[in-house]
């Protein structure tokens, strides 16, 4: 039997794909939740404004839905407000040196072969684990 958490994941990836695959065939436009943002806080979306708040809706809206009626998985997200700052300031900066986050890059740049996500994501996951090794192992802040 496989355990729940899991099947979370299974179940988010498989949705997220989903997701990627109709908002490139029915928008023509890469699906990056960065992007997507981006043009709400800097008014470059207006064309599209609905689509992007629709969007963004769904994307705090449905673990929302989950916590409330269903059985959450739990986290590790760590309780210092100050970390949680700094890791969200850090990826906001490193969103807009790569042009993009992980499911601009990550999911749709790889499943499209592109090189440029392909070394986006790969440098993610690097920095990602880097981080990790230093906050958990070197600081023992996380």
């Amino acid at each position: 039997m496989i355990p729940s958490d899991w099947l979370y994941g299974l179940g988010g990836g498989l949705l997220i794909g989903l997701a990627a695959t109709m908002f490139l065939l029915i928008n023509g436009r890469i699906m990056g939740a960065s992007g997507i943002l981006g043009g709400v806080i800097d008014g470059t979306g207006r064309a599209n404004m609905a689509e992007r708040a629709v969007f963004i809706a769904g994307l705090i809206g449905a673990p929302a839905l989950i916590a409330y009626f269903g059985n959450a998985p739990s986290t590790n997200v760590t309780s210092s407000v100050v970390i949680l700052i700094i890791g969200g300031l850090a990826v906001g900066v490193g969103t807009r040196m790569a042009n993009g986050c992980t499911s601009g890059h990550g999911v749709c740049g790889i499943s499209r072969f592109s090189v440029r996500g392909i070394v986006a994501t790969l440098i993610y996951l690097l920095f990602g684990g880097l981080a990790m090794l230093a906050l958990r192992g070197g600081l023992g802040v996380i």
